[in-house]
């Protein structure tokens, strides 16, 4: 049998998807870290725009080891600055907006254990799958750039993004999202408390081959 699945998201998984958060990201403010009262209100505005990840083990137990999360949502590239908390509506996704041009990628994480089994390219494809099944433009996203934070001291955020879009760097991240058709839009500062990269992101976005006006 398939031992990790891609399933929507359930109310079984809210308290898994909690632990994930904190495995995933230990350095992210606690603040901007989802909690179990978040994922009932996202499974209650948007069911179909989460995705789990679970492993089922040898002995018939679940876990949790990925989410790929987000809502609809009209983006404006004219104006692009925002913070993950703001645009996220406090990580509740009530600025999801069912008739949205673009679906807003607010989380994509896989447990560091289950990290290099392609985990993370089957929620970025039931992500991509979505846009093209309800035909909306694309993907916009804030990512965050881990690799930064070891480089910061020797040039600053912009530099370091256009140096791992021209493969000079490696960013498990970004460079991760720009193998998976992702393309940088800008850079958003402040976006997410993040003390190790000060707080920088990128802005990205998936165009959608498929849409029709």
């Amino acid at each position: 049998m398939q031992r990790i699945f891609i399933a929507n998201i359930e109310p079984q998984y809210f308290a898994g998807l909690e632990a994930l958060q904190a495995a995933c990201f230990p350095n992210l403010g606690p603040d901007e870290r989802m909690c179990v009262h978040h994922f009932a209100k996202q499974y209650e505005v948007f069911r179909e725009g989460q995705f789990v990840a679970v492993y089922h083990s040898p002995n018939d137990e679940e876990q949790v080891i990925g989410q790929g999360s987000g809502f609809f949502i009209d983006f404006d590239f004219e104006h692009p600055d925002h913070t993950f908390f703001e645009i996220c509506g406090q990580l509740y996704f009530t600025n999801h907006d069912p008739n949205g041009a673009y679906y807003y990628g607010a989380d994509i994480s896989v447990h560091p254990d289950f990290r290099r089994r392609s985990v993370g390219k089957r929620l970025y494809k039931a992500r991509q799958d979505l846009v093209r099944r309800c035909n909306r433009q694309g993907i916009v996203a804030g990512g965050m750039i881990p690799g930064y934070a070891k480089r910061k001291g020797q040039m600053n955020a912009r530099e370091y993004i256009e140096r791992v879009v021209a493969g000079e760097f490696y960013d498990r991240t970004l460079t991760f999202q720009l193998k998976n058709g992702f393309h940088v839009r800008g850079v958003l500062e402040n976006y997410i408390d993040h003390p190790p990269t000060d707080n920088w992101s990128t802005l990205i976005e998936w165009v959608n081959p498929d849409y029709r006006p």
